[in-house]
């Protein structure tokens, strides 16, 4: 769950390597009181706003590294992220990127996250994410700039790495044919007239102008901040069906359809699809609303699904209790939940028996 207070702890980056090879950077920062829940587990969000912030920093550099217009990268997809470990307050968060493929129009980036325990100088790997960024020319913001190439130490690399956006950009279309519908927000006193765990009982809406501190160069809002509000909205869903500590534990691809500009209200919504013994799924939706143009109306920004789990005060899992369904839809919804919860669940035990 995220707080909507941005740390403002400056970065510490390193020097880019060449433009011909895989370019990385390493950001690192303390974590704070406001960057945590009362208990002390530092907000997923606040952990993917430092991704995404590694993200557009090597993204928008590498394709600067050409002449022509200037650019910067724009966050386009974020592939599944796992939080493998709790970070909390006091712990150093060590963000490393690196570019591992370009197409002719976008950027992948892979970043991993680890936490330090700078009074014992213990380290864990907390994050893994992929990240697909498009350059958008400083000039004119719908003009996509060519992404410059970089050199891979061997065939296969650049083969995977195709497949990889062959992939993304099959599901990015595929996702925003089927997100169409805007929620309606629930507020109090709604809510009070739902029974609890239900899916009305929990569903959270949180409005937000888009102000300049929000934005990148262009004036669209930074992808990062749009994440930390998503995880915000949906560790208020999880809290308020399950009434413990709650963490993320994972966040299903994240795609970014359409652009959010300065100015914009932003309706961030989320609602319970899924529950398991051990964990929720929530689905996250930002609409965008156009103040000075209420001739275009709504339009949906940005979807993605967050799984949480419940601890209790020693940090151990705890049963979630179960959703309550009412409606087909509900059940429509919960049905396709179980099978992503499945279908990672088989992938991770794959994975697992990969390594050994």
């Amino acid at each position: 769950m995220s707080d909507s207070r941005a740390a403002h702890t400056p970065p510490v980056m390193s020097a880019p390597n060449s433009p011909s090879s895989s370019p990385s950077i390493q950001i690192c920062r303390i974590m704070r009181p406001d960057d945590a829940n009362i208990v002390g587990n530092v907000h997923g969000g606040t952990i993917l706003k430092m991704i995404e912030e590694a993200g557009c920093i090597i993204g928008t550099r590498h394709c600067n590294t050409q002449t022509g217009d200037r650019c910067v990268a724009a966050l386009a997809r974020v592939e599944r992220t796992d939080f493998l470990h709790p970070m909390f307050i006091g712990e150093v968060a060590h963000v490393s990127a690196e570019i591992t493929y370009t197409s002719k129009h976008s950027v992948e980036v892979q970043v991993n996250v680890v936490s330090e325990n700078i009074l014992t100088g213990s380290k864990k790997v907390t994050n893994k994410a992929t990240l697909w960024y498009v350059p958008l020319s400083l000039q004119n913001v719908d003009k996509i700039i060519e992404v410059p190439p970089i050199e891979y130490s061997s065939l296969g690399q650049e083969e995977l790495g195709k497949k990889r956006y062959e992939a993304q950009k099959l599901e990015r279309i595929e996702t925003k044919e089927r997100n169409g519908e805007i929620i309606t927000p629930v507020f109090l006193p709604e809510r009070q007239t739902k029974e609890p765990y239900t899916v009305g009982f929990s569903q959270s809406s949180l409005i937000h102008l888009i102000g300049p501190s929000d934005c990148t160069l262009h004036g669209f809002v930074h992808g990062g901040v749009t994440m930390k509000l998503m995880d915000e909205v949906a560790g208020i869903v999880a809290a308020r069906h399950c009434k413990t500590n709650i963490v993320t534990a994972s966040v299903d691809a994240i795609n970014f359809h359409r652009k959010i500009k300065k100015g914009c209200v932003i309706t961030v919504s989320g609602r319970m699809t899924f529950t398991s013994n051990k964990s929720m799924e929530i689905e996250v939706f930002v609409d965008a609303d156009q103040l000075a143009d209420t001739e275009k109306g709504k339009y949906r920004a940005v979807t993605a699904f967050f799984t949480y789990i419940s601890l209790d005060k020693q940090n151990k899992p705890l049963p979630v209790p179960p959703l309550k369904l009412e409606g087909e839809e509900e059940q429509k919804r919960f049905e396709e939940g179980k099978l992503r919860y499945l279908q990672n669940k088989a992938k991770r035990v794959a994975d697992k028996e990969q390594k050994q």
